[in-house]
């Protein structure tokens, strides 16, 4: 199995999924059932966006689970208290490894936690330059393509979210989510007109969109977005109840529709200039 799946498109659009795989490497080494790992992925995004090849549109997307290693955190993102051992690089104790949800996850959404050992510094190293590293370059690769092809570009960093925040999962435990969160880090990562264009496109096909509400978007935004350069990248978080059974994690009714929907916000887009806002 390959770590990553990247395939370049022809526009300048740019979409990824670093939270939907579902292969757990055999040197995961959890503790914790299996069943319960699966909640923290974000199950059928791929197929969500599984048109943005025919359309033309770039896509990465990591099949290792984010709870083995985070590609959507920085690296010094990093919780020491799980490793046997000094750790060669500088850290930062922020919000989410407070959280237990750093580079490297401590334990699920719910507080379970995730290893009954140690993990060696070695094991981690791996997991970054076999995983971490690899889908950064295939996000940069794919950007610099579309904006060397168009002058511009525009990254959709896809996830999926809970129907209501579990008590480790966000900094507004117990909270209800909308259908969709978008995040731009505040008008850093992306110019705000196009996320408000973004927001009023799917409010107007019926959805409830809140913006850099309860998630403002994180590394790979951050990293990539750059709207002053014309680099445009928006955290789109859509809400699971909306197609699938978050206990089952089965796929229902719902999905064609927000498949659809999701296809037509893309259709829009590649009709979106954004230097012309």
């Amino acid at each position: 199995m390959q770590y990553v799946t990247s395939r370049l498109g022809t526009t300048a659009l740019v979409l990824d999924s670093p939270h939907s795989g579902t292969w757990y490497p055999e040197d995961f080494g959890h503790a914790c059932d299996l069943a319960v790992l699966r909640m923290a992925e974000d199950t059928h995004v791929e197929k969500l966006y599984a048109f943005a090849s025919e359309l033309g549109v770039s896509w990465v997307e990591a099949h290792f689970p984010r709870s083995y290693v985070d590609v959507n955190r920085a690296l010094e993102e990093f919780d020491t208290e799980l490793i046997e051992g000094a750790w060669p690089h500088p850290v930062s104790q922020g919000s989410k490894v407070r959280l237990g949800k750093g580079l490297v996850w401590r334990c699920t959404d719910d507080g379970t936690p995730i290893y009954g050992r140690r993990l060696s510094v070695e094991e981690v190293l791996r997991r970054i330059e076999r995983c971490w590293y690899p889908y950064h370059e295939a996000v940069r690769t794919a950007l610099d393509a579309a904006y060397d092809r168009h002058g511009y570009c525009v990254h959709l960093n896809c996830h999926s979210m809970p129907s209501v925040a579990a008590e480790y999962a966000t900094e507004f435990p117990g909270e209800r989510h909308p259908d969709v969160v978008l995040g731009d880090r505040d008008g850093t990562t992306a110019a705000s007109a196009l996320t408000a264009s973004i927001a009023q496109f799917l409010s107007s096909r019926g959805y409830e969109v809140a913006v850099n509400h309860p998630y403002k978007g994180v590394e790979l935004v951050r990293r990539y977005g750059r709207p002053s350069e014309h680099r445009h990248s928006i955290q789109i978080e859509v809400n699971r109840r909306l197609y699938m059974d978050e206990g089952t994690l089965e796929l229902h009714e719902g999905f064609e529709r927000l498949q659809r929907d999701l296809r037509a916000l893309i259709e829009h887009l590649l009709g979106f200039d954004p230097r012309r806002i």
